[in-house]
């Protein structure tokens, strides 16, 4: 089906087309020893073999890796036949869908190997039963009719091998050169298709910074209760893709805007409290996302989805502990507690490992801590205490603590900082002198016993943990302070 738009489009420049197409051309040398070896197995079985959707889209974006997507006519089990002599490794795990996936090693350009990760998935169209969780799959026989039912017009060009024939029917080309995403057909048969598309266009719009067209968001608006269908792992991997993505802002917005939010992640829009005259506070949706955004730009080893749910779910707890002070203010007294549960109860209902859900929602807890630092009153105990509840996480939360600070107060911004460069500092120094990572008493349980001439008991855990209290107060004791402590605390048991 043609574009609506598509006059407007062909007047791309041919400069800018052919510049993608250049781009195309060079990654697809860069492939071409294994996949057009592959191409001509199936070939010499009676079979054709493209690449197709997201691999062509990387291609002529000059981004195409080392994971291959391909299309056939050839049905699983022909597909297994041609490749298990020829791959290093083959899993059936998406066989039910027409999926076979394999590993292959091909020389590379700089001598020695690469890898490629390769699935190869027979020509289908897939539609949702309107109670189902689940796509019929039905096979195909063109790859024109596969390419029709594929999610956008960017995602639906392929590349013909080993002959290299470029095959875009729904002039996926021009919407790339545009950098906007639209749909095959109509917006509303694709994601009555697989709602899930609905995710999948802010998490486009989140990885490529693309435009949704028009006719596209509001097939999302008038459509978002589809999501509802979808099972949550698949929603939650779109989330984590959205999230991790370089422009995540740009696909949240897109989903509180369209109403998809309010399904999948409610707590996001509910962050846009209604403000008036007289009790004046930040935007928390806004600053939500800025501290997001604030978070990746200290990211030292890639994208951090803890860090980046957490710093997006900081401030849920706010709109249910609003209230309005007498003398115009506005608290939100306890919301890192409260946000903390509500992120608990929202990472579970989405599938989240219980791992990332203990991470995500203990950050949220603990991001406030610092506040009450101020200029450095702080002794040394509250160091060790913040060291200690915050764990492994304490680098994260340094991130998201700095992140969080998104006042135009140019002063009050400085003072922040300078206040948490001097926190930092100070636990560089304390663990300089003591094991500031790994607090324990000096008095391990077995010593415990030894010096109160008692066995395993309550008793036991009550004095490990008088120890420990002080071990926080005061730093490393040494044995022998230890155990008169410890004997006078007995003492004073009875």
């Amino acid at each position: 089906m043609p574009n609506a738009n598509h006059d407007t489009q062909t007047s791309q420049s041919s400069h800018e087309l052919s510049q993608v197409q250049r781009r195309a051309v060079s990654e697809l040398l860069r492939v071409s020893p294994v996949a057009d070896d592959l191409a001509i197995r199936f070939q010499q079985a009676g079979h054709s073999l493209a690449l197709v959707g997201g691999s062509v889209r990387d291609a002529l974006l000059g981004r195409l890796g080392n994971d291959l997507d391909f299309t056939t006519d050839a049905r699983p089990e022909d597909v297994l036949r041609i490749v298990r002599p020829w791959a290093d490794a083959v899993w059936e795990v998406g066989i039910a869908f027409g999926t076979v996936g394999c590993q292959k090693q091909a020389p590379g350009e700089g001598g020695g190997n690469q890898t490629f990760q390769i699935e190869v998935t027979t020509y289908r169209s897939e539609a949702y039963d309107r109670t189902s969780r689940k796509p019929d799959v039905s096979y195909g026989d063109s790859i024109q009719e596969d390419l029709v039912r594929r999610d956008f017009t960017v995602n639906a060009m392929a590349v013909a091998l080993p002959q290299k024939e470029f095959i875009d029917p729904h002039h996926g080309l021009e919407d790339l050169a545009a950098r906007v995403l639209r749909t095959p057909g109509t917006p509303e048969q694709s994601f009555s298709d697989d709602p899930l598309r609905m995710l999948r266009a802010a998490r486009f719009a989140a990885q490529l910074d693309f435009q949704v067209a028009p006719e596209v968001v509001a097939a999302m608006k008038a459509m978002a209760e589809r999501i509802d269908i979808v099972s949550a792992e698949r929603v939650r991997d779109e989330i984590n893709k959205l999230v991790l993505a370089p422009h995540p802002r740009k696909g949240l917005k897109l989903l509180v805007d369209s109403g998809l939010a309010d399904r999948v992640l409610p707590e996001l829009p509910a962050l846009r409290l209604e403000r008036d005259e007289h009790h004046r506070h930040k935007d928390v949706y806004e600053h939500s996302l800025t501290v997001l955004e604030q978070a990746m730009d200290l990211e030292e080893d890639g994208p951090d989805l803890v860090l980046r749910l957490a710093a997006l779910l900081h401030d849920i707890g706010k709109p249910k502990t609003r209230r309005f002070e007498s003398d115009g203010r506005v608290s939100f007294h306890h919301h890192e507690v409260v946000g903390a549960k509500m992120t608990k109860a929202r990472m579970a209902k989405l599938k989240y490992s219980n791992e990332m859900v203990k991470d995500v929602s203990r950050l949220v807890e603990l991001h406030l801590r610092f506040h009450g630092y101020g200029t450095g009153e702080w002794t040394d105990s509250a160091v060790r205490r913040y060291v200690r509840d915050a764990g492994p996480l304490l680098d994260r939360l340094h991130k998201l603590t700095r992140s969080d600070c998104t006042t135009r107060n140019k002063r009050r911004a400085t003072a922040l900082s300078q206040a948490y460069d001097g926190l930092e500092q100070r636990i560089a120094r304390l663990r300089g002198e003591e094991e500031l990572d790994a607090i324990r008493p000096d008095l391990d349980g077995n010593e415990i016993m030894q010096v109160l001439e008692v066995g395993p008991g309550p008793q036991v855990g009550k004095a490990y943990k008088h120890l420990l209290n002080l071990r926080m107060e005061h730093g490393p004791l040494g044995r022998e302070a230890a155990v008169a402590a410890l004997k006078e605390w007995w003492a004073a048991q009875g």
